[in-house]
């Protein structure tokens, strides 16, 4: 879903790559306005523009920063404020282009005995105060001194600077604050809190919201590249603005002609003599970047570019797109593209058809997001002819800025939107995904269909993902999306969720007057989870009356949540009736009511209700070709539903957590000549170092994940001395994966309670496996296997998987994925998703295990995954669940760059 610049090198730019300093610092994020701005840290090369930036301060500005009057910078000041180590002190640039509009600075106060706190300022420009760029400039430079170590800011601050004083408040910090005169002494932990991140999030959805907003709701649209050649891409963008009724002015671009299709045209975008919000791109590929040039000096708000030859066509383009990406966000512009198909908003306010759709549907309460151009134009048709309304469409094509995600923000608070749309090619920040697909569907259902079998982000196309396809939509499922395989089956959703109020249970009743089609509708009900609770047959020459009565008589049914009408007419008699008797029939019912009525896909016409504009709404009664469809659809909306009805589940983190204790296992690991795993930069690519076992039980231990005590051995006189400090009975194990886990067992000896078995074990065991070590460990309780594991895939990011242990399990793939972190509900959804979980919960007699153990592992495993992003892999394997606990008998662990950004941390472009 959310991409950007998705290559690593997000937020740098050319000039950035040849500084040094902590690159992944650097980040493109939204003001309050929604405009892009540049945060990077400072460099000596600064020095000019931090003197231009200083000196066009206002006179109240400085005093209020520097509480004096300070109108000239001294040169020592100038050295000292662009050069600092990015570790003691640490100095952050908020940038328009090559203008500096912010500054934000921290210095450690180790001299003043306080090592673990910094001071911390920040200073904005007049002409770009209220942009909200104090807090970000906080944001980013907290998690600068995180890293470094620091775990508390202070700062001085004048006791008029309620501007000052009001930024560290509604951060979201907890404030300690102490009075001397003129001044106030503030003190703040940064480790983020629950509430603090509550806040952050609720300021970038407020931000990205704004961003799709001035796309979407422009006061005035240049078409650049606009032509009168029927042929011309620009002649189709422009009839299609035109032809929509746009409200506000449309300005067509053309350097050779005066006018087009009767619109006075300009050379440029400059020569507009008015403001211009929109600009939609159709020139050649090689000419774009002339055309952003003008657009940047017009401050052009939004670009759609819908001309191809960037990433899609090789490196040469990529490297283009990368470029457009980051102009377009230096300048505080956002891009949708390029390759894109176009925008659409319904809303009579604006009426915006800028695509290159030759067909549109009309106004509706759905939002759609998709990348394909082609694919686009098809879904827009398909939509029109199933009468289905939108509120709003983006085709992002590339996807190179603007993303599902910054959708979904902008519809989650968007009261023309009741129904979200998604035709997904692949994830970008599925983290992020995640958390905004959880919020929005508790009151906005999503419905989405993926291409293909993986979602690979383009920049890890390369890297195949060996999970199945389960997994995704496991993560889907988990996000409360409803995922479906077919653009038929998308719209099939979107009818019932649209026109339709969801059903209050799982019991349906199917009335009609073909016994065939009712018998298929009953069949296909019980495959999608509903429960078929009355099945009326009219026969084939039922009465308009008798219909009419039969439908009403189920709506007023106490044990009916749904009703499906399947309906053929009757020999020689016109079906208007009926479907007047239909609406008659459901119009005060608040049940789910779909119909196969005539066969028809969509929303029928003689079935439809209509505002004052004549727009179809809620009411109108959704039909669908097959009682199949419409059981399908049925179904997805009782599931949905049912999520829907679920309590809010929060992510916890279980006691007993020392998440700097564990990091410190991993810097031990590196100081003992171990690879450092963050040191290639964020490659995908970059193998993987395993952890020892040992080091691997040292680092689950901070997490509360405790291995049976094991020791490994070199020969029967230290396995009998490690079976006596341990305790018997033991097992000694092979050592090597060739042996560990075989399904015959032989790998390992079992409950050994002599000196002399063990002695004996250890003999025959390593002359079988040829081992040079083996281990000795206490014999753990009964239990059944089970294994837990993440890893971090490409396309999905974290995701951790539960199944029960064993070749047949593994054989089968009845392994269950859920993504990282874990609310409590998923840690208890992952227990059950597996096929086999019935065996975990007294199956055939057998004692139920302790779920809540279980669940209490897999949180763990989840926060400690959560908290150090440089664990690619852990393995529990295996874990025995029995009715007093879970034991972990093992737990290896690997470690590795990060191969996906995670959705943590200060706020940022993706």
């Amino acid at each position: 879903m959310g991409h950007g610049a998705e290559n690593g090198d997000e937020g740098v730019s050319p000039a950035d790559s040849t500084w040094s300093f902590p690159r992944h610092w650097t980040a493109d994020v939204l003001a309050s306005d929604g405009r892009a701005v540049h945060i990077r840290p400072i460099v000596a090369d600064d020095a000019s523009r931090i003197v231009a930036f200083h000196s066009g301060l206002s006179e109240r500005t400085r005093y209020m920063r520097y509480f004096g009057p300070y109108p000239v910078m001294s040169q020592a000041d100038i050295t000292r404020m662009t050069h600092v180590d990015h570790r003691q002190r640490v100095a952050l640039l908020a940038l328009l282009g090559e203008e500096i509009i912010a500054v934000g600075i921290y210095e450690g106060l180790a001299a003043a005995g306080r090592p673990d706190a910094a001071e911390v300022a920040f200073v904005v420009a007049d002409a770009h105060q209220g942009r909200g760029l104090g807090t970000i400039l906080l944001e980013h430079l907290a998690g600068a001194a995180a890293e470094n170590g620091f775990s508390r800011f202070e700062a001085e601050v004048l006791t008029e600077n309620r501007a000052m004083l009001a930024v560290f408040r509604e951060a979201g910090y907890v404030l300690t604050r102490s009075f001397d005169g003129s001044t106030v002494h503030v003190e703040f932990e940064i480790d983020p809190t629950d509430a603090l991140l509550a806040v952050r999030n609720a300021r970038e959805r407020a931000s990205e919201s704004r961003s799709v907003a001035n796309l979407l709701q422009p006061s005035s649209v240049a078409i650049i590249g606009a032509s009168s050649d029927p042929s011309k891409v620009g002649n189709a963008l422009l009839a299609n603005v035109i032809a929509g009724n746009f409200t506000g002015p449309v300005y067509p671009v053309n350097a050779e002609a005066r006018a087009v299709r009767g619109i006075r045209a300009y050379p440029t975008v400059n020569d507009i003599p008015d403001p211009v919000d929109l600009a939609v791109v159709a020139v050649p590929a090689e000419t774009v970047g002339e055309v952003l040039r003008g657009c940047l000096d017009k401050r052009v708000k939004t670009m759609v570019v819908v001309s191809s030859g960037f990433a899609e066509s090789g490196d040469a383009g990529a490297l283009a797109e990368r470029t457009l990406v980051h102009e377009i966000r230096s300048y505080g512009m956002r891009l949708v593209g390029p390759n894109a198909l176009g925008v659409i908003n319904t809303d009579p306010a604006v009426s915006l058809n800028a695509t290159l759709a030759p067909r549109v549907p009309g106004p509706g309460r759905v939002g759609f997001f998709c990348q394909s151009g082609a694919l686009g134009i098809a879904i827009l048709d398909v939509a029109a002819r199933r009468r289905l309304g939108l509120s709003t469409f983006v085709s992002a094509g590339n996807r190179a800025d603007l993303s599902g995600n910054d959708m979904l923000q902008y519809w989650d608070s968007d009261p023309r939107t009741d129904v979200i749309l998604l035709y997904l090619e692949s994830f970008g920040n599925p983290r992020k995904f995640a958390r905004l697909a959880r919020r929005v569907s508790r009151s906005k259902p999503i419905v989405a269909v993926k291409s293909g079998r993986r979602m690979l982000s383009p920049n890890h196309m390369r890297h195949d993902s060996r999970l199945a396809d389960a997994s995704a939509r496991a993560v889907l499922a988990q996000s409360g999306v409803i995922q479906v395989d077919t653009i038929a089956d998308l719209f099939d959703c979107a009818t019932v969720f649209g026109y339709q109020p969801l059903p209050r249970g799982p019991r349906v009743a199917v009335v009609g007057n073909s016994t065939v089609l009712g018998v298929l509708a009953a069949g296909a009900g019980e495959q999608f989870g509903l429960q078929v609770v009355a099945q009326v047959d009219l026969g084939a020459a039922v009465l308009v009356d008798d219909f009419e009565h039969a439908v009403r008589t189920a709506t007023v049914d106490e044990d009916v949540d749904a009703i499906l009408v399947v309906f053929v007419p009757p020999v020689a008699v016109g079906a208007d009736l009926y479907a007047q008797a239909l609406r008659r029939a459901v119009a005060d019912t608040d049940k789910t009511v779909v119909t196969t009525f005539l066969a028809v896909e969509g929303i029928p016409e003689t079935l439809t209700v209509r505002d004052e504009h004549g727009t179809p709404v809620r009411g109108s009664v959704p039909s669908f070709p097959s009682p199949e469809r419409a059981a399908a659809a049925l179904g997805h909306a009782w599931r949905y539903a049912q999520w829907t009805a679920r309590p809010q589940s929060q992510i916890a983190r279980p006691d007993g957590i020392d998440p700097h204790a564990a990091y410190g296992v991993v810097a031990e690991f590196i100081d003992d000549g171990g690879a450092d795993p963050r040191s290639s930069g964020g490659d995908p690519a970059a193998e993987t170092i395993a952890l020892s076992e040992h080091r691997s039980s040292e680092l689950l231990a901070h997490y509360g994940i405790h291995v049976v005590p094991f020791v490994d051995v070199a020969d029967a006189d230290a396995a009998e001395a490690a079976a006596t400090d341990l305790g018997l009975p033991v097992v000694v194990k092979a050592t090597s994966p060739t042996w560990r886990g075989r399904p015959d067992g032989d790998g390992a000896r079992l409950d050994l309670s002599s000196p002399a078995s063990v002695r004996r074990a250890f003999d025959e065991l390593a002359a079988l496996t040829g081992d040079a070590v083996l281990q000795v460990q206490q014999m753990a309780p009964r239990g059944i296997a089970a294994v837990i594991r993440v890893r971090d895939d490409p396309s999905l990011g974290p995701l951790i998987s539960f199944g029960l242990a064993g070749a047949s399990f593994e054989l089968l793939g009845d392994q269950a994925y859920r993504a990282v972190p874990l609310t409590v509900a998923d840690a208890h959804d992952l227990i059950d998703a597996p096929r086999s979980a019935p065996l975990l919960a007294g199956y055939r007699g057998l004692a139920p295990v302790d779920r809540e153990a279980l669940a209490d592992l897999l949180m763990r495993v989840s926060a400690l995954v959560d908290d150090l992003p440089m664990i690619r892999e852990v393995a529990l394997d295996p874990v025995l669940a029995s009715p007093t606990g879970v034991t972990v008998l093992s737990g290896r662990i690997r470690l590795g760059p990060e191969p996906t950004r995670v959705d943590t941390g200060p706020r940022r472009l993706s």
